[in-house]
């Protein structure tokens, strides 16, 4: 509680001046970090907000009888702070999984120019094991309109992969 009281403590210009030196000091540590790692992980995150913390402490004023121990300890706080939002951030920001079933067919229909349609392949689960035995009808059923459909089905019959596939 002290902690928040102190960091709040002063006017706008002393709060601007903490938190300036607070980022600054945390994004040329990350640079420092990503430079000499090559990755930016939670590791290298968390030592940035560690110096930020220690710098913010320095330069707010917070204190008492041992200015060492606060720095410490502030740095301590932020890199542990800092530390879970990096792991709560990864957790809800996975990309999406590459659909592995889907890569002959979003790729057959990029070529023909008809990606917008990979929705209906995947809403009809019509996978890449079941390009050789695409009928208008499948097709149809997922509502994929007449041209589309045509090209579609022009493509698997030309594809020679798929010719093979067909036949085992």
């Amino acid at each position: 509680m002290l902690f928040c009281l102190q960091a709040l403590a002063g006017g706008p210009l002393v709060q601007a001046r903490n938190f300036a030196v607070m980022t600054g000091v945390n994004a040329g540590i990350t640079c420092v970090m990503k430079r000499i790692r090559g990755k930016e992980d939670v590791q290298s995150s968390m030592v940035a907000a560690f110096g930020s913390g220690a710098m913010f402490s320095l330069v707010s004023g917070m204190g008492g009888p041992n200015q060492a121990a606060n720095v410490v300890t502030s740095g301590l706080f932020f890199a542990l702070v800092q530390g879970g939002l990096f792991k709560l951030g990864e957790k809800f920001s996975k990309p999406p999984v590459e659909d592995v079933l889907y890569n002959k067919t979003r790729g057959m229909l990029s070529s023909l120019g008809l990606q917008n349609y990979e929705k209906n392949f995947k809403k009809g689960l019509l996978t890449d094991n079941t390009l050789p035995l695409l009928t208008d009808s499948a097709l149809r059923d997922v509502r994929i309109p007449p041209g589309p459909r045509l090209i579609i089905l022009d493509r698997i019959k030309r594809d020679p992969a798929l010719k093979e596939t067909r036949g085992r």
